[in-house]
């Protein structure tokens, strides 16, 4: 699962938003939502959804000097490991050779990390380095 330290998860219930929506949010409605919350704490979008033949980021993101690739996922309840345990090896594999790719076509890549966002029903987890490459 992910190797970050428990004490580098920011865990808040979402506010701002009626519960109702976020419990419905998935797909394209979390990344919204995960682009909006990442902003709210200092983050600036640089792309949505970038697609190449390895795989998809949902958001790549700028804090500060370092490039963030972020990995929304949203689940109705934390019944069954919840969103965290969506994102297995294997997925997170798939976003490194994504990132890689990504990487590969600026000049010099800045330094970079992975984080995840997960809706789990009206709770979202913001977990930086929440894998490394």
């Amino acid at each position: 699962m992910f190797t970050a330290a428990a004490n580098q998860s920011r865990y808040c219930r979402w506010h701002g938003q009626p519960e109702q929506i976020l419990m419905r949010a998935s797909g394209p409605q979390a990344e919204q939502a995960a682009a909006l919350y990442l902003a709210r704490h200092g983050l600036q979008l640089v792309e949505k959804n970038y697609r190449c033949r390895f795989g998809e980021i949902d958001l790549i993101m700028r804090a500060g000097a370092t490039l963030v690739f972020v990995e929304v996922r949203s689940r109705r309840s934390r019944a069954f490991g919840g969103a965290a345990a969506s994102i297995d090896m294997r997925k997170q594999h798939k976003l490194i050779a994504a990132a890689q790719h990504y990487l590969g076509q600026l000049g010099k890549p800045p330094p970079c990390r992975f984080d995840a966002l997960l809706f789990d029903g009206d709770e979202i987890e913001w977990i930086p380095n929440a894998f490394g490459a």
